[in-house]
């Protein structure tokens, strides 16, 4: 509510084609958009780098370093931070690589690739540990989220012949 005093009533507004939340007294529309997420896969030599959670969903298992943007800056600046506050590290010359949409959960995962800078991480403060990991040591069974283990995959399949081209996938 705009106005405070309305209550919010579903339906198709004038000139829309789709429901959606409107005061009864202001008629303000409040529009419901999906979060977006965006995170980076990043890696040194032939090295990849994860962290494990250290809060929930998913506490305990291994994650590219990934979060919700912020209001206010591009999706490049939220994944470098993400990279940042889960894992002390910094993409270089990072690229789009994967984009996700999630509709049943209202989400857009934009996923970037870059080699880490100077090899360097740490433990932020989301996680509880952060390691290289080659591709056959990946902790498969203990990955956080599907996206995750998409863009692992991927990566190195990629990698295999030498190309890395954005791709986009639809989760149901």
């Amino acid at each position: 509510m705009e106005c405070g005093s309305g209550a919010l009533h579903k339906r198709i507004p004038e000139g829309d084609n789709r429901d959606r939340f409107v005061c009864s007294d202001c008629e303000t529309i409040h529009y419901q958009n999906p979060k977006v997420v965006a995170g980076c896969l990043m890696y040194h030599g032939s090295k990849v780098l994860l962290a494990r959670r250290s809060i929930e969903p998913r506490h305990g298992f291994w994650t590219l370093p990934a979060g919700f943007m912020e209001l206010g800056e591009s999706a490049i600046d939220g994944a470098a931070r993400e990279c940042h506050e889960e894992a002390l590290a910094t993409p270089v010359d990072p690229s789009l690589y994967a984009v996700f949409s999630l509709p049943r959960v209202g989400q857009v995962y934009l996923m970037y690739q870059g080699q880490l800078a100077e090899g360097r991480y740490g433990v932020g403060e989301e996680s509880s540990d952060v390691a290289l990991f080659e591709e056959e040591e990946i902790p498969w069974d203990h990955l956080a989220f599907p996206i995750v283990q998409r863009t692992l995959t991927r990566f190195f399949a990629d990698r295999a012949h030498g190309t890395f081209e954005v791709f986009e996938e639809l989760l149901t």
